[in-house]
């Protein structure tokens, strides 16, 4: 009998934990200290507003390169369907969003083109640990490749 109770009790368990994804919701602050930025070059925005709601999510990134500021809005699904959005120098940034198997982390792999006529990839796999946003951050192109993790802060 006591079987079958502990059975039944994880059973509860795995059920409610199915389905369930994290939400990245809320605005967040770039922790430099925590992070792993290039010396001479990121693309490390200072502060993000996340939102995330059923089958949406969106980010507005606040970015400051060469002393300017710049701020992106991307909407993206997150039922895996491709989603159109703007790149630099008003180019179509094409990205896909994927959940990991336990639902724990957000992968978006966007494809912008470049001045050689090329291609950039990035991938970013979001997760929280603890309080904080992780975000890892891959880039590739003909011109090389970077990659970054950023920690950021809930305000």
């Amino acid at each position: 009998m006591k079987k079958i109770v502990y059975l039944l009790a994880f059973l509860l368990v795995s059920l409610t934990s199915v389905g369930q994804v994290v939400n990245f919701s809320g605005t967040w602050a770039l922790n430099k200290a925590k992070s792993t930025l290039n010396d001479q070059f990121s693309m490390a925005p200072g502060k993000m507003i996340l939102v995330q709601n059923a089958n949406d999510f969106a980010a507005e990134k606040h970015v400051t390169f060469q002393d300017q500021e710049f701020t992106t809005n991307d909407k993206f699904t997150l039922d895996g369907n491709e989603c159109v959005n703007v790149g630099w120098m008003d180019s179509k940034k094409t990205s896909v969003c994927k959940w990991s198997e336990d639902s724990k982390s957000l992968t978006i792999t966007s494809k912008l083109p470049i001045q050689d006529s090329g291609e950039m990839t990035i991938v970013e796999i979001y997760k929280i640990e603890g309080d904080n946003l992780k975000v890892e951050v891959t880039a590739s192109s003909s011109y090389g490749d970077m990659a970054e993790t950023y920690l950021f802060d809930k305000q």
